[in-house]
């Protein structure tokens, strides 16, 4: 039985009653004993994509913690209601500057690596279809990086996303 301890609420949002773990759906949820009202939480996801040009790869820098000044694919968080490949294609153009296409689905990599994070990531393959490079957003650079030399890498993650995309090129 998993514990929700990290659930934001303590109090019922519908009539204001102190919450208490109950079980729910095979797991400990916060819940209501007035109402009913039960909280499950949902995933965080993120989408980003994988652009490649010859042997290199290109990277943000992030300026935030965690992992601020670390490099990783242009990424970020999955708006309600928003197809994650749109989510993929706009996070780039939002860090990096650059219009792309998505190719096909990389990878699905799942784990929250910090509070903050999220629990699914999904990764596409994608090409650069136009635009200047430029970062931008919570990117302070973008740079295009040979295979073999890349920098000091954010999230395990972004390792993951290397170790297959190196098994793959074997």
């Amino acid at each position: 039985m998993t514990s929700h301890l990290h659930s934001p609420f303590k109090f019922c949002p519908q009539c204001a009653s102190e919450l208490v773990l109950k079980l729910q759906m095979s797991e400990e949820r916060p819940t209501c004993p007035n109402c009913g009202w039960a909280h499950y939480e949902d995933p965080k996801v993120a989408a980003g994509v994988l652009v490649l040009r010859e042997r290199e790869v290109l990277l943000v820098r992030r300026t935030m913690e965690p992992c601020i000044r670390q490099w990783s694919i242009p990424a970020g968080f999955v708006n309600a209601f928003e197809d994650p490949q749109a989510a993929a294609v706009r996070e780039c153009r939002e860090e990096t500057g650059l219009e792309v296409r998505i190719e096909a689905l990389f990878d699905v990599l799942y784990g929250r690596e910090h509070p903050r994070g999220a629990d699914i990531f999904l990764v596409y393959r994608a090409e650069v279809i136009s635009g200047t490079l430029s970062a931008a957003d919570d990117a302070d650079q973008a740079v295009w990086f040979p295979l073999d030399q890349l920098p000091p890498l954010a999230f395990e993650t972004t390792h993951k996303i290397f170790a297959k995309l190196s098994q793959l090129s074997q």
